[in-house]
């Protein structure tokens, strides 16, 4: 029996037993690996660190997707910086409404290995016509492009090598430059419970960013130790939409095969625990 080792945090690791390999390699920028686990199906790691698995990937690109799109109800251009395996891509192009998703990945063997053996997380997204795929440095594209963008996702990993960038007040700046007047930002801010202050920094980067901002959860299995904590930033409140109005939208967009998020969970998502509210001062 072999296993695989996760040991993202110091003293505590989580372990998944490997069925069999199918890839394992070296890009330009990290380690990837691909297994069959018992438990979960294809898992990716990168550098060691497991990104997502076949198993619970629902969870997190649903509420990554769906919520900022669905707050925003009239989204037509998506920007994606990250999210190489596809499944933000997949779960944005769900959507009739978006005329354009570009996503920025920079490590072109992500993208590859995916498409070859991840094809239940990205479906046929790099195939749909109206996908942008690039590759290339996130931070670069929002600093230069003149496009302008009704929702952003940062798909963005730890903040380690070629991440940390992602975490940083010029690159959140430049998001802010393309957002479009009701843009929204979501990102991935780790788990609470183990990445606190990972969270308070960013809730204190976005207070003097954006004029509202703030973060909502949820609970992905791999992702272990509790919430994940997903944050956001727009001109306006998202949590003020009205929930009769988010129900609307969601059965207008006709969303299928959905196993995490609708209406009620988008509502109760908001809801954090008080040590969770603590981060956030």
């Amino acid at each position: 029996m072999t296993w695989f080792a996760e040991t993202l945090y110091s003293g505590f690791r989580q372990s998944h037993e490997i069925v069999r390999i199918l890839h394992e390699g070296r890009s330009r920028y990290q380690r990837i690996k691909v297994f069959e686990s018992a438990r979960f199906g294809r898992v990716l790691a990168l550098d060691g660190v497991v990104q997502t698995t076949e198993g619970d990937e629902f969870v997190y690109h649903e509420m990554l997707t769906h919520l900022p799109i669905l707050a925003h109800g009239q989204a037509k251009r998506v920007l994606i910086i990250g999210g190489g395996d596809g499944g933000i891509l997949e779960e944005v192009l769900k959507h009739k409404s978006v005329k354009r998703a570009t996503m920025v990945e920079i490590d072109d063997q992500v993208i590859a290995v995916s498409k070859r053996h991840l094809g239940k997380i990205c479906g046929r997204a790099f195939q749909d016509p109206r996908a942008n795929v690039v590759v290339g440095d996130g931070a670069r594209w929002v600093k230069e492009t003149d496009e302008r963008y009704d929702a952003i996702v940062v798909d963005r990993p730890d903040p380690v090598g070629p991440a940390e960038i992602l975490f940083s007040r010029g690159f959140y700046a430049d998001c802010r430059r393309v957002m479009a007047k009701r843009g929204i930002l979501v990102a991935q801010n780790g788990v609470p419970a183990m990445q606190g202050q990972e969270l308070t920094d960013t809730h204190r980067l976005f207070a003097k960013l954006f004029a509202r901002h703030g973060c909502y959860l949820a609970a992905v299995p791999t992702y272990v130790c509790g919430f994940m904590a997903l944050t956001w930033a727009s001109a306006e409140d998202i949590r003020a939409v009205a929930p009769a109005a988010i129900a609307r939208r969601f059965k207008a967009a006709e969303l299928r095969d959905l196993g995490y998020y609708n209406p009620a969970i988008h509502a109760a998502a908001f809801a954090l625990p008080n040590f969770v509210q603590a981060l956030l001062r």
